[in-house]
């Protein structure tokens, strides 16, 4: 049996019937990425030795019966910009190089509670900022379908590694599509909740008021229990939102049969690769045939959502970055003559490119003079855009698109040229302005066989429509989940 090739739900119950032990498991894990993180670069941080002594200590757990979830034993990876206590959390930056947390996010606080094993912390966009996972301080993260092409970013080390078979899922987080682009670049099931529903404590910020963590795995019910798992209120987030439900795994239900969908006509216009649009429709035919009303509509501002994203991201981004000045913890300039020039020395040595362009542009656009002129604007955009998703949402259930205008590109063609990798981002952002849950499915590969995602969208606090939607697309195409290594079967 490839224990690798289970899905996490697959796994945990094979664990609880005793059939496969928790060790088993880990040493599976870490066997595969053995095999194939030379050629993919998935992870920022192994911690084997505490893999190993989790492993030990959540058997006996199940053993004694404490431990009953569908979770327990089963080994995740965690996005390196979520702290977790005595491990390395560097969000891939220079800057957080030998930085260990004296505390754990509260998603994988919850992940540990419902008996996860950490098997380390994966590369990522530095600080999330970038589309593809190559701005990365460790080197950038390889498309397990083609090691020539990104896997997609921010989260594409998650995405990589679930799609390699170096862990049954991961945690990602989702700050203007971070989540469900490299999930559709990579070929597997991305989902980014309501904004305020996983508790952000712990979690570095990028954009306070965008970024939300959610789960990556092979297949919907997977991510429908993860994220049932790592859903909560959290009074240290300000943000958190209590909910009166969290049972997202009874939407594991196939049927759509009187479920309105609609598709955006700005969503399958001009800038969209044939194939990719392709895809995307034959997938909705499907559903359409298991009895959804589908209908086409106008989605008015679309345009405006990139501006208005990279304004406000960049502006909380200045902001939330000041932080990492050398004094209390991270990198510090050997060098340097007096306080600001500490300052100065440190953040021009410890950020790289990206992250220094976006926290100049924030700065620009909260300065004296063009703080109404571009902020206030972006502000007021954000609030007409959930707006108009208000006013799609009184008569479709769920809104389906393309996760990206593209499959995934080759290595090094979008850093190239920053506003082609910006407008990469053009159907997922407006999710995030919007606090909207999204999630990112296969549907399929284009000729060069890289994944195609399309991306189901719900109004606030409705995942489960998009939960049932996507279910039902698996069980009518018989989606059987392929570990991917370098192209071929792991």
């Amino acid at each position: 049996m490839d224990i690798m090739s289970l899905t996490a739900v697959e796994l945990g119950r094979k664990i609880k019937e005793k059939q496969i032990l928790v060790k088993e498991a880990v040493e599976a894990a870490f066997a595969q990425i053995e095999a194939v993180e030379s050629d993919i670069n998935s992870y920022v941080t192994l911690d084997k030795e505490g893999a190993r002594k989790r492993a030990e200590e959540v058997q006996r757990l199940i053993d004694a019966g404490e431990l009953t979830g569908p979770l327990a034993g089963v080994p995740v990876a965690v996005k390196d910009n979520m702290c977790t206590e005595g491990i390395r959390t560097t969000c891939s930056s220079k800057i957080l190089e030998n930085f260990k947390p004296t505390f754990t996010s509260e998603a994988v606080l919850n992940l540990e509670k419902a008996g996860a094993v950490i098997l380390g912390k994966t590369n990522m966009d530095e600080f999330a900022m970038g589309s593809t996972t190559e701005t990365s301080y460790y080197g950038a993260t390889k498309n397990p379908h083609n090691t020539n092409h990104v896997p997609g970013g921010s989260s594409g080390g998650s995405c990589a590694a679930v799609a390699a078979g170096e862990c049954s899922y991961a945690l990602g987080s989702d700050t203007g599509g971070s989540i469900r682009q490299p999930s559709s670049f990579c070929g597997v099931v991305g989902l980014k909740p309501t904004y305020g529903t996983v508790s952000r404590y712990g979690l570095i910020a990028y954009g306070s008021s965008l970024d939300q963590i959610g789960p990556v795995a092979k297949d919907v019910t997977d991510c429908a229990t993860i994220l049932e798992a790592i859903a909560s209120h959290d009074t240290k987030d300000s943000t958190s939102v209590k909910r009166e439900d969290y049972d997202f795994t009874g939407a594991l239900v196939d049927d759509v049969k009187g479920m309105k969908i609609g598709l955006p006509r700005d969503y399958f216009g001009e800038g969209l690769d044939p194939e990719v649009k392709a895809a995307v429709q034959r997938a909705v035919k499907v559903l359409e045939e298991k009895g959804a009303v589908v209908e086409e509509f106008d989605l008015g501002l679309v345009k405006y959502a990139i501006p208005a994203y990279y304004v406000i991201a960049s502006a909380e981004a200045s902001s939330n970055l000041e932080r990492f000045d050398g004094v209390k913890y991270g990198h510090r300039a050997a060098d340097y003559d007096g306080l600001h020039s500490m300052y100065k020395k440190t953040r021009s040595e410890g950020f790289g490119a990206e992250v220094k362009r976006r926290i100049m542009l924030g700065s620009f656009v909260l300065s004296s003079g063009y703080y109404d002129a571009y902020y206030l604007k972006a502000l007021r955009t954000k609030a007409l855009i959930k707006a108009e998703f208000d006013k799609a949402f009184a008569k479709y259930d769920v809104i389906i698109g393309p996760a990206a205008p593209t499959t995934a590109p080759e290595l090094g063609k979008s850093l190239s040229d920053p506003i082609k990798m910006y407008l990469g981002d053009i159907y997922t952002i407006s999710l995030n302005l919007a606090g909207l849950p999204g999630m990112s499915v296969p549907v399929g590969c284009d000729s060069k066989g890289l994944p195609i995602g399309m991306q189901l969208i719900g109004d606030c606090f409705k995942e489960k429509n998009i939960i049932r939607a996507g279910y039902t697309y698996e069980c009518a195409t018989g989606k059987e989940y392929e570990t991917m290594a370098m192209g071929k079967e792991a």
